[in-house]
């Protein structure tokens, strides 16, 4: 049953009495239950008891981490078909989606249980003395992985469990040994809070200290901005736009002690589709692309909202394809009128500018908060005269980019701003042509395509899910896949050390 309180440690806390509510977007409506803004002294204990857990928790055994991810993926299944129908309540998707998000939630829990159950991922070294070396004696060196400390994590509005309260970013720093802050999303307090319940439980049922996880609940901006700055948080996680991840980045370089802010932000996903492969296989590009435009409400921080092409009949044709078989698919709804009305706003923006024409648009009366899918093109010209032609639009939207030939292609690569995916649509007896457009798009990405599409992000060691800025803070990491641990841990170097001190993985 959901409650509208805070977790502060392993308790339920509401001592404000500002109150919010979530919003059905299909019902157009807000949600009946209130749920209660934290307060400065919730937000002070939750990072408080983090740092007293942190003491604790970072000498904690892999094994017992992994036993508590388990639990909690564990706790997560529990909460059966309330998860889902508060999931569909809050989101407007599907069933269908909220059983598949719940599914990698599990999977990306375990994962990380897997990987801390043995020391292997630290990646420890060891540079044995030589005392008699000359002219100077070499020291006994080791080295290994430590954790940050309290991590904060902003839950986020697309996937509300799969990179909110126990998804990725609570997940990996969790397994490397960091107690997490989440910041719940206002928009799906609801799912966080049932979630958050299932952490609590694992917690106490696997013995973790007090404080290991807190859930903050609040609309207010200031309340993020208030755990960001705090002096006992050491790290942030964070999913969204370019304004709000640099917005915090910029907050955790002010401090007295910056810290990293690792933030997933804006992508639109160039695809490269040569003249042959348009030749060959319009059609079927186009089906596919039709359905990666639009798939979740185009709500995905990987789907395609640029094609890059060479003019010709074809690729005239082949635009034409693209734009009505993306607005044959039946309409959708977004997350929540905020969304909607950034889609329209920016869609109008990129639309407005000079050259721009709207192919295909969905037409008709939709409900408030469906997203009619649009499909627009411009010449190369015009789109690197224009920057504007080059903003994201979050939903189902892609601008087609008509370049004159393939110098202009390439000109249009290398200007643009870092992004999560490039893809490449090719047939096999141009690899050989291929070379220039790969180099340009590997200095712009952090995820190379071969035809195919840029949704869908598997969760495996080899996934890249990150890219120059501003698709993220940092391209040296990655959100996906059990590589993120990285993120919340530092290199630390003994030398010389009695082996009764030592950490027990260097000894």
């Amino acid at each position: 049953m959901i409650t509208g309180k805070n977790y502060i440690g392993n308790t339920l806390s509401a001592r404000g009495t500002r109150t919010y509510h979530t919003f059905n977007p299909k019902l157009n409506t807000p949600t009946p239950i209130p749920f209660y803004e934290a307060t400065d002294e919730e937000i002070g204990d939750a990072v408080a008891l983090a740092w007293d857990a942190f003491k604790v928790y970072r000498k904690i055994s892999g094994a017992k981490r992994a036993a508590f991810l388990n639990a909690i993926a564990d706790e997560i299944l529990a909460l059966d078909q309330e998860l889902i129908d508060v999931y569909t309540i809050e989101s407007g998707l599907p069933e269908g989606r909220a059983i598949g998000e719940r599914g990698r939630t599990i999977f990306q829990l375990r994962s990380f249980a897997e990987l801390v159950s043995n020391e292997d991922w630290r990646n420890n070294t060891f540079d044995k003395a030589i005392p008699d070396r000359q002219p100077v004696p070499k020291p006994d060196l080791r080295k290994t992985l430590v954790p940050l400390g309290p991590v904060v994590v902003f839950a986020v509005s697309n996937f509300p469990l799969a990179y909110s309260t126990a998804g990725g970013d609570t997940a990996s720093a969790l397994a490397a040994g960091c107690p997490v802050i989440v910041k719940a999303h206002a928009m799906h307090s609801g799912v966080s809070e049932l979630v958050a319940s299932a952490v609590v439980k694992a917690a106490k049922k696997t013995g973790m200290p007090n404080g290991i996880f807190s859930n903050i609940m609040g609309q207010s901006k200031s309340i993020g901005a208030a755990l960001v700055k705090h002096p006992k948080v050491k790290a942030v996680g964070f999913t969204g736009s370019i304004s709000g991840g640099r917005s915090l980045f910029d907050l955790a370089s002010r401090r007295a002690e910056p810290i990293p802010v690792f933030a997933e932000m804006g992508s639109i996903n160039p695809v490269v589709i040569t003249s042959k492969a348009i030749n060959n296989r319009a059609e079927d590009i186009a089906k596919d692309y039709a359905g990666s435009i639009t798939l979740g409400t185009g709500q995905f921080c990987t789907n395609p909202g640029l094609i890059l092409t060479v003019e010709s009949d074809k690729t005239q044709e082949f635009i034409q394809d693209l734009a009505e078989k993306t607005i044959a698919i039946e309409a959708q709804c977004m997350l929540h009128p905020d969304i909607k009305k950034g889609f329209v706003e920016h869609g109008a923006e990129v639309i407005a500018q000079k050259g721009v024409e709207v192919v295909g648009k969905l037409e008709g009366i939709l409900e408030p908060n469906y997203a009619p899918s649009l499909v627009a093109t411009v010449s190369g010209t015009d789109f690197l005269a224009n920057p504007k032609t080059r903003q994201e639009v979050f939903g189902p939207f892609t601008i087609v980019v008509r370049c004159k030939d393939r110098e202009e292609l390439l000109e249009v690569i290398n200007n643009l701003e870092g992004q999560l995916t490039g893809t490449i649509i090719a047939e096999e007896e141009e690899y050989g042509e291929l070379y220039e457009v790969v180099d340009a798009l590997e200095n712009r990405v952090g995820r190379l395509i071969f035809n195919g599409v840029p949704t869908g992000v598997e969760v495996c060691p080899s996934m890249h899910h990150g890219g120059p800025y501003p698709a993220s803070t940092d391209s040296r990491f990655t959100a996906v896949g059990t590589h993120a641990i990285k993120r919340w841990v530092r290199p630390i170097c003994y030398q010389s050390f009695p082996k009764v001190l030592l950490p027990e993985a260097l000894q």
